[in-house]
């Protein structure tokens, strides 16, 4: 069973070319390496036949190993995308006390200077 049983591989003509996921053509680049002296031989020669650049295959590949627990130990894409939910619940909630902070000093001085006119 291939490893990307999960994906749903989508096929389209496109200019007389066709054009698949990015995981898919990931799966083809990772297992013709062994047929080229390296990685980015296999990707230079995959490249082409699928109407994108090597780079972006590289791209491609680099995320799928990081997405399957290979690779560089990159955070994986369900990772990241927490990790910008985080970020943002983390902004506003500093926006949130900033403001309370804002007025429990309006409040404060109000209450100070109340009782500084008696």
């Amino acid at each position: 069973m291939p490893a990307f049983e999960w994906v749903h591989v989508q096929l389209h003509q496109q200019k007389g070319m066709i054009s698949l996921s990015p995981p898919t053509i990931c799966n083809s680049a990772l297992e013709s390496q062994g047929e080229y002296d390296s990685q980015w031989a296999a990707i230079c020669s995959i490249a082409p036949k699928t109407g994108c650049t090597p780079e972006t295959l590289r791209v491609w590949v680099r995320q799928y190993e990081r997405d399957t627990g290979g690779g560089d130990g990159g955070l994986t894409s369900a990772e990241r995308q927490r990790l910008k939910e985080l970020e943002r619940e983390n902004r506003e909630l500093r926006r949130s006390n900033n403001i309370l902070r804002q007025a429990s000093a309006y409040f404060a001085k109000a209450e100070f200077d109340r009782l500084w006119k008696k």
